[in-house]
């Protein structure tokens, strides 16, 4: 077993990038509950800062006691508690469950309805996440707001730069491509130079009860992963039975249980023989509630077109990639128009890519650096179809 490790504060008081004496500033923390949020409440404590802890309640709480692999909820705000407790910081809770309802919850449901493959972090760092902490960490008269995510601000020749994680396997830069420049300059992510395992064992030595605590799983809202269930009880005509219908022959090949069940590049669950190859859903039209199937290559597009872009810094001139999933590696792209401001843009693949479904996001790098990005609209098939 590693032994326990206690950063001295001098380390610890760097991680958070504040100029000036520690000891004069003010750190609010975003606490979910799980092990990496805490270590950062652990790491700004031992610098010598004032601490604040704050946790937002997103969703039903008695509802949430219990279970496994969720956040901001249920047992999950108890252990958020009892950590501020053992540092001896103080530590407030927010009820946001009827803002996270309307602009994460419900807009999951819409997106599925319309056929898209929603991912419904990325919302939530967008407004409950950033926007309102940021908010009422400045209203605390906080000097940051510091985060338990796993990506790098990094000082670059035109300011503050969003950058991946140093340990690929636990960046999430994906999921913080909306991020602000003024939102880059107020929040600090101590944690993106370590791997996990340095987390758990600055954990361990902080003698904190989540040291051991299993990362969260799947969407918090949906710990289950029944998405179709959740999504059903919101929208029910998303459950409405439709045509299964080949994309290239147009020959209907069987009926389905509801668009919400089926999202681009799914092979299992059309259950659909007698098929001389294997069939992937290429498309859905959620107005006519058909789902339409095809060979793999099918798949594949030239380009998409991306919407409500956001950028980081300025735009260089090297080549950029993108990843359009958050387990995709990233591939090479030509930006054809503005990034930026909400505005639309389209990206081109040099070779086809397989995947890319409306929905998701298409988050644009330059090397390390994050550029920003934006939510993929429709796509452009690289067979003619």
């Amino acid at each position: 077993m590693n032994a326990p490790v206690q950063l001295p504060a001098s380390d610890a008081a760097e991680l958070f990038q504040l100029p000036g004496p520690i000891s004069a500033r003010r750190i609010v923390v975003a606490m979910s509950g799980g092990v990496d949020s805490s270590v950062v409440a652990a790491l700004a404590a031992q610098s010598g800062a004032e601490v604040i802890g704050i946790t937002l309640q997103l969703y039903d709480y008695g509802a949430a006691t219990g279970r496994k692999g969720a956040c901001c909820a249920g047992d999950d705000i108890r252990d958020a508690r009892t950590v501020a407790d053992r540092l001896g910081i103080a530590h407030y809770v927010f009820d946001h469950e009827t803002q996270f309802r309307e602009e994460v919850v419900e807009q999951f449901a819409d997106d599925y309805l319309a056929g898209k493959t929603p991912i419904p972090c990325i919302r939530c760092n967008m407004g409950p996440k950033f926007t309102d902490l940021l908010a009422m960490a400045r209203d605390l008269g906080a000097d940051c707001l510091a985060t338990g995510h796993y990506v790098r601000r990094v000082l670059g020749p035109a300011g503050r730069e969003l950058h991946r994680a140093s340990d690929p396997a636990r960046d999430q830069s994906y999921f913080l491509y909306g991020t602000s420049e003024d939102q880059l300059d107020f929040l600090r992510f101590p944690l993106g130079g370590l791997p996990k395992s340095e987390t758990r064992r600055i954990a361990q030595g902080a003698d904190l009860a989540v040291a051991a605590k299993p990362d969260s799983q799947d969407i918090c809202f949906v710990p289950d992963g029944d998405y179709a269930k959740i999504v059903g009880s919101l929208r029910p005509e998303g459950a409405l039975p439709g045509e299964i219908v080949h994309a290239s022959s147009g020959e209907v090949l069987g009926e389905h249980r509801g668009v919400i069940h089926y999202t681009v590049g799914q092979r299992r669950g059309l259950d659909i023989g007698g098929q001389p190859e294997p069939l992937y859903v290429i498309s859905i039209d959620a107005e006519t509630r058909r789902v339409y199937a095809g060979p793999r290559p099918m798949l594949a597009v030239n380009s998409a077109r991306v919407t409500e872009t956001n950028r980081i810094g300025p735009l260089p001139e090297y080549p950029l990639t993108a990843k359009i999933r958050s387990l995709a590696k990233p591939v090479p792209v030509i930006l054809d128009g503005p990034l930026g401001e909400g505005a639309a843009t389209t990206i081109r693949f040099p070779q086809p890519e397989y995947g890319v479904a409306p929905g998701q996001a298409a988050v644009i790098y330059a090397g390390e650096r994050v550029i920003g990005g934006g939510w993929i609209d429709s796509t452009q098939s690289a067979v003619g179809v």
